[in-house]
Parts: C-alpha cells; structure tokens; sequence
C-alpha cells in the first residue's frame, strides 16, 4: 500500500523544481496527480515521464498570478477525475526588492502568486472536500524567509509571512470538516528555479551551489527529493491529526544565536 493510493492530488506549481519533486514522490505513492504551470512544455515533459513509470497524471496550463485560473485548475482537476483530495501550493516567485526599491508593481506580483493564488486554489479545493463531505489535506509550500529574511527579499517575504498565517486560519476554520491544512518553512533548496535566481539577481557562476554549501551547517543546500517525501507524509494518513503546523523545514535554527 502506497501512502497516497487512489488519492487525487493537485500540485500547482509542480512542473518543476520542489512540486515536480512532489508530483513524482506522490505517483510513487499512489496518487493520481495533476501539475499546473504557465508553459506547456515542462510540465507535458513531468507528465509524460511519470505516464512512463505507471503513473497517471495530468498537466493543466495555468498562470497562477491570475486567481481565476488558480481557482479553475481546482475545477479541471475535479472534472477529470471527479474531486480532489490534495493540494499542494509550491508556486513561488522569488524576485528580489528591498523596503526602498520595491515598486507597487512588484509588491502586486508577489502578493498574487505568493499569497493571492494559495488563498483561490484552497478555497476552490475546500469547497470541494465540504461539498463532498469528505477529508482532505492540503500543504503550502512556504519559506524560512517568512521569519523576517534578507533585506533584498521584502515584498517576497511580505506575501509569504501572509500564507503562514492563512494557513493557520484556514486549518483552524476547518479542522472539524476533517481537512488538515498544514505549511513548510523551507530553506535554501538547490532547484531550477533557485540557480536562475542566484544568475539573475546575484551575478552567480557555474560553481554556485558548492560556495553556498560551504557555509551551511550540513554543508549542502536542501534537495526537492526530500522536501516531497516530507509533503507527501503531510499528505498522507501517517501524519495524523496534525493541522495548522507551520514547519521549519531548514538547518537554521530559528532563535538560536553563537
């Protein structure tokens, strides 16, 4: 028996990076899976790879900075397969602007993809379960970053500090409809999306990851693997009744001073 057998699980956001790790940790367990994604060809490529292993998957194209579409890719999920037992929000936008610099602009893309989206997809998800009268677990990818974080990470860490308390409230507002609502606080992971940002924003080489190993405690960068193995016992029955966790999924210490 696989942790996830027979489940219905939306991963918006998964085409790549930690939610392509999600998606595959999850059909590995059992689950059906749906990923969203703005271009078709990452997350069509993620659905054929896990087509290729047995899997059943589905890829549903969705701007996510666009709360119609986050709310619809709970919609399509639920006609093609007829409800939806999971979600996962690992969709993030990682931008850099400080309390200076930060335009309105900017500030407004991070509050839609970071917090506006989550907010959509949950309550299309929710109303789903509640229709159903059945249980459910969803688990919002979040950061270490919701903290406090870098002066350069200000609107992101806005928007982002915004779901760790949504998820409490909404993990509180339906604990008795049986649906478990639960976040991670991850930190600094090595992903596609991750080396674009370092290139970007920080004029980062080819060598990277092994600089920033060196001066982490573990002396290495988190891996998506591990990070999806995690979200799919969050998603699963093994992790009980646990809800309205928000969990520091990082190797620093919070509070802890030397």
């Amino acid at each position: 028996m696989g942790l996830l057998d027979d489940r219905i699980v939306l991963v918006n956001g998964g085409s790549q990076g930690v939610g392509a790790a999600v998606a595959r940790a999850a059909v590995r367990e059992g689950a059906v899976v749906a990923v969203t994604g703005r271009r078709p060809a990452p997350g069509e490529a993620l659905v054929a790879e896990l087509a290729a292993t047995g899997g059943r998957a589905m890829f549903v194209r969705a701007d996510l900075a666009d709360a119609g579409q986050a709310k619809d890719s709970v919609a399509e999920v639920v006609r093609a397969y007829g409800r939806v037992d999971c979600l996962v929000n690992s969709a993030g936008l990682t931008s850099r602007g400080t309390l200076l610099d930060t335009t309105p602009e900017l500030f407004d893309q991070h509050i839609a993809i970071n917090l506006k989206a989550p907010f959509f997809a949950m309550q299309a998800a929710v109303a789903d379960m509640v229709r159903r009268e059945e249980p459910g677990t969803i688990v919002n990818i979040i950061t270490s970053s919701a903290h406090g974080g870098q002066p350069f990470l200000a609107p992101y860490v806005a928007a982002k500090a915004g779901l760790v308390g949504l998820t409490r409230n909404a993990a509180h507002a339906h604990r008795w409809d049986r649906i478990r609502i639960n976040g991670l606080n991850i930190g600094w992971t090595a992903t596609e999306g991750e080396d674009a940002t370092q290139r970007t924003f920080h004029g980062a080489g080819d060598d990277w990851r092994e600089r920033a190993a060196a001066r982490l405690p573990m002396g290495r960068l988190g891996r998506p693997d591990e990070i999806a193995d995690f979200v799919v016992l969050l998603l699963s029955d093994r992790s009980g009744v646990v809800t309205g966790s928000v969990i520091d999924w990082d190797q620093n210490v919070l509070g802890g001073l030397d």
